[in-house]
This record gives C-alpha cells, sequence and structure tokens, in this order.
C-alpha cells in the first residue's frame, strides 16, 4: 500500500511539473503580458509580449511587430527573458533527472538510493524553474500596477492592464513549485521506508 502511495505521488509530482514546464513554454513566447485597450477606438486592441508588440484590428486581424532592440527594453522585458529561459531550461532538467528517479521505472531497481538522490535533485530543479517562472510574472505585474496608478500620467492617457499571460505564468510556477514538493515528499517517503525495512531485518537477525 505504501509503495502505490508512493508510486502515485511521484506521477502526479512528475505531471505537475511537466504540465507548469509546457505552460512556462506558452507564457515565454505568448504576446499577451500587457493588454492596451483604447478607448477611442474599441475595435482595436494593443498586446505586449516579451518578444514583440501586437495589434488587433476588427478588419485587418492581428499584426505583430517584434522588438528592434534587446538593450532598448525597460529592465524587466529584459530580465524577464532571461529569467523564462532559466526556468524552460531547469524544468526539463528536473523532468529528465526525475524521471529516471521513479519507482515504476524499472532502470536501476537495485540502486534505491540512488533514485531517491534523483528524485530530490529533480524537486530541486522543479522548485528553482517555478520560482525563475514567478519572479519576471510578478515583477511585469508590479510594473503595471506602478504604471496604471502613476498620478504623473494623465487621465485620459492610456494604460496598460495584465495579459492572459500573467495569469498562466502563476499558474505555471504554482504547478512546477507543488510539482516539485510532491517528488521531494515521495524521496523522503521512500528513505523512511528503506530505513523502517533495514532496521526490522537487523532486529529479525
Amino acid at each position: 500500500m505504501a509503495l502505490i502511495f508512493r508510486i502515485v505521488m511521484q506521477s502526479v509530482g512528475l505531471l505537475l511539473s511537466f504540465l507548469g514546464w509546457i505552460l512556462s513554454i506558452i507564457t515565454t513566447y505568448l504576446p499577451h503580458w500587457k493588454n492596451l485597450n483604447l478607448d477611442l477606438n474599441e475595435m482595436e486592441n494593443w498586446t505586449m509580449g516579451l518578444w514583440q508588440t501586437c495589434v488587433t484590428q476588427e478588419e485587418v486581424g492581428m499584426q505583430c511587430k517584434d522588438f528592434d532592440s534587446f538593450l532598448a527594453l525597460p529592465a524587466e522585458l529584459r530580465v524577464s527573458r532571461i529569467l523564462m529561459f532559466l526556468s524552460n531550461g531547469l524544468g526539463f532538467l528536473g523532468l529528465l533527472v526525475s524521471g529516471f528517479g521513479l519507482d515504476c521505472l524499472r532502470i536501476g531497481e537495485g540502486q534505491r538510493d540512488l533514485k531517491r538522490r534523483l528524485l530530490i535533485l529533480g524537486g530541486v530543479l522543479s522548485w528553482a524553474s517555478g520560482i525563475t517562472a514567478l519572479v519576471p510574472v510578478s515583477w511585469v505585474a508590479h510594473k503595471t500596477v506602478q504604471e496604471f496608478w502613476d498620478d504623473n500620467v494623465p487621465d485620459f492617457v492610456p494604460r496598460w492592464q495584465f495579459g492572459e499571460a500573467l495569469f498562466l505564468g502563476w499558474f505555471a510556477g504554482l504547478s512546477l513549485l507543488l510539482g516539485g514538493c510532491l517528488l521531494n515528499c515521495a524521496a523522503c517517503t521512500s528513505h523512511a521506508l528503506l530505513a523502517s525495512s533495514h532496521h526490522a531485518v537487523a532486529q529479525m537477525q
């Protein structure tokens, strides 16, 4: 029963980490980090991502233009690019490492201690991936709120608001964090069971 519970915990943790990693990749390239609706022309909506700015018009559809220079971007967008790439890389490594540590995988069945360490490492990498995904999303959201309530900007000037990618990024980061927690809990559970079995064998001898 304990083995089944551990395998389920490992599987759910890996699935959550995989879901968070996929959503993190989508968030990185989705051009909807910020939205801008013009009161004068309600049929025209502007969106901004890490790589481009897009305008959606009812007659023409969506047209996007890539940013000309990386150095010309605001600091939060420059750092967000780097951190999101780092999150995607750490998430991939976490999935790869923790996959080899699963109990349902027959590779290395006799090396339970090694599998436990791989699970712990995979969980830590998922944690790191989740944090590096949450930081840029939260930073951009904080700057958006600051600019929205800036008293120096006249009231008639349109202001950027939260885009769908921010909410997607928060969900991705939380999924990675939760997946990493489950992987580490499963590794600790397997370590406790292994220690208790060794103790029982020693007592019998």
